[in-house]
């Protein structure tokens, strides 16, 4: 039989896709949507419920059609909470006052993650590690805020107030913090931004004087500094894996981790501030210990950048991922703001360029709603070109190998419609998966390994392929349609072939 059209129908939704480009199998594809001073979500002054949520399912869906598999959302931008939590308020980005509970209530997370996950895609967690207050003065402060109980845990730099991260309490309670998120809600994982330590304030020092007389030990401020985020690290990510060994753990640090000219194994680039030396955070010694599972620099920067060049941080961090894995943070954020972001290729050769580095395994765009204006045409090119086809975030193998169960199909034939539909069903009812990977292939030899993908069905209870067709050609080769079912840990089954005609 000859095809003539595609309709991929399942649920309320569906996806669309053509081989018409070589495109990867596997791609972490994902957006931040950032919460702090509304940035993203809700809109600025929208605190009803009602429409947080209609404004919410309509980014999902943006996101969902540009191609993304994944959104990355701060739940917890300053010491407060979109969320129910013992211990931290909820959010003033939330409801216009901090503390203040949604009206009518909801809990905003379970509802984030319940439409991410109904769409196939993963819903990392963005919290901000030691940011407290915002802005002195101007951020509204709850009574119940950690500031006001244990106002000798902070400091103040600049006009915003930050947990001082060498008190070893500190590191207690963010860390119980994050223990709370992972146990209660069905994370895919948590993911940290680069603010441990703050940047640095020309002409000021970061006043942590009282803890690094008491807990310095001899060592020097800087080392102290870096053993602090180092801790911080650890103690988190065995949080996290004690509560569920399946969650991931990432870190978005800024782009440069140091500058050649103060360590040879560092980038070639001319830095004003680095993780290492300014932030104190060692983002090559969490690598090289697995203490992380993945990484985001942030590569903001244009090729040709006079300090720190787009290719030159790119090709770096693909040498300096040690076996975890490496997404690229690109900041669409940029485009028209100055020549070189008013090129059109611009972000598409970015792409182009981490697509041919074996390392990477993908990229997280800053951020959410920089897509609505389509500027410079660039959702329109990842809709059309680079994710037209849909691609499987890659598993890794220190966390799960364990494949998905067969899925179990069903397929009927409509004549009068010309319409081939399976249904698709867990091999196992105990499996947890996220979906299912379509192919379509010229041969019954089919391997998936080495496939791209035709079509993705996020799971429900009435998961269906439908593909309508034409009447019977003679002498046509046989299409072949097969299906694997992907777990959580995106592990995928073996394939079973639906139908060939």
């Amino acid at each position: 039989m000859k095809l003539f059209i595609l309709i991929a129908f399942f649920s309320s939704f569906f996806f669309l896709a053509h081989n018409c480009y070589a495109q990867p199998k596997y791609e972490f594809r994902a957006a931040w949507i950032a919460t702090v001073d509304n940035i993203d979500w809700p809109s600025r002054g929208n605190f009803n419920t009602d429409s947080q949520r209609r404004e919410f399912i309509r980014i999902l869906d943006m996101h969902q059609r540009n191609g993304m598999n994944a959104v990355v959302v701060q739940i917890r931008p300053a010491a407060d909470a979109f969320y129910p939590s013992q211990y931290e308020p909820w959010s003033e980005w939330l409801t216009g006052k901090q503390g203040r509970p949604p009206s009518p209530y909801y809990d905003p997370l379970e509802f984030m993650i319940a439409e991410t996950h109904k769409r196939g895609m993963e819903f990392h967690a963005w919290c901000n590690p030691y940011r407290a207050v915002f802005r002195i003065g101007v951020s509204t402060i709850a009574p119940t805020h950690i500031t006001k109980l244990h106002p000798e845990w902070f400091l103040t730099y600049g006009d915003t107030k930050y947990f001082d991260p060498g008190n070893k309490e500190v590191q207690q309670f963010v860390t119980n913090v994050i223990r709370d998120i992972v146990k209660r809600y069905d994370v895919d994982a948590i993911h940290f931004d680069d603010y441990f330590y703050p940047y640095r304030i020309a002409g000021k020092e970061f006043p942590d004087y009282a803890s690094y007389a008491k807990y310095g030990n001899g060592m020097n401020k800087e080392d102290w500094r870096r053993s602090n985020t180092d801790s911080i690290i650890v103690m988190l990510g065995k949080a996290i894996k004690e509560e569920k060994k399946f969650c991931r753990f990432g870190i978005s640090p800024f782009g440069i981790w140091r500058n050649v000219s103060k360590d040879s194994l560092g980038s070639n680039t001319k830095a004003g501030q680095t993780n290492y030396d300014d932030l104190y955070a060692d983002i090559v010694l969490w690598l090289k210990n697995g203490w992380i599972d993945y990484v985001v620099p942030q590569l903001y920067f244009e090729f040709g950048h006079r300090a720190a060049p787009y290719g030159i941080l790119l090709d770096w961090w693909n040498k300096h991922s040690y076996g975890r894995h490496c997404y690229i943070g690109l900041g669409i954020f940029n485009a028209n703001k100055n020549v070189e972001w008013r090129d059109k290729t611009m972000l598409p050769r970015q792409i182009d360029s981490l697509r041919d580095a074996a390392n990477v395994q993908g990229m997280v765009f800053f951020s959410s709603k920089s897509f609505e204006k389509n500027p410079n045409g660039w959702s329109d090119s990842l809709r059309n070109h680079y994710f037209k086809t849909p691609a499987l975030i890659a598993p890794m193998d220190w966390i799960d190998t364990a494949k998905a169960h067969t899925p179990i199909t069903n397929t009927k034939y409509n004549k009068k419609d010309s319409v081939l539909s399976a249904s698709l069903q867990k091999g196992l009812i105990d499996d947890e998966i996220k979906g299912f990977a379509i192919y379509k292939a010229d041969a019954e030899n089919f391997n998936s390994d080495s496939s791209a993908i035709f079509a993705f069905i996020p799971f429900a209870d009435d998961a269906k392929f439908n593909l309508k067709v034409s009447s019977l050609g003679r002498g046509k080769r046989l299409t072949y349609f097969f299906v694997t079912a992907v777990s959580r840990t995106n592990v995928e089954s073996k394939p079973v072939l639906m139908f060939s005609y």
